[in-house]
């Protein structure tokens, strides 16, 4: 989807985690890695509890340079999605975590 037409909805009183995810999805998708984390982390002031906005955070940071960030969010991440039985979540953030852990030796 359009991330401009997402946060013109947003604009108009339509926010809440389900927008700030869609345009976090949609500005990663497009490249726009500053925005997309800002979205990520808006979604997760609304709920914290959804695994998606966890692993759309770590993406975003992994494509900022920021390991530390993808880290700390995917290691969240995993703990949410365990809590709340997302077991394909949990084995794609752990994948993730692992790929990044050798990338960093």
């Amino acid at each position: 989807m359009n991330p401009e037409a997402i946060e013109h909805l947003m604009k108009q009183g339509r926010d809440g985690y389900p927008a700030r995810l869609a345009a976090g999805q949609a500005r990663l998708k497009a490249g726009d890695y500053e925005q997309a984390a800002e979205h990520f982390r808006q979604a997760l002031a609304f709920d914290d509890s959804q695994s998606l906005a966890w692993q759309g955070l770590g993406e975003t940071c992994r494509a900022l340079d920021d390991d530390e960030g993808a880290r700390a969010a995917w290691q969240r991440g995993i703990e949410v999605a365990a809590k709340n039985g997302d077991k394909q979540a949990e084995k794609v953030m752990t994948v993730w975590l692992k790929r990044l852990a050798r990338e960093l030796k």
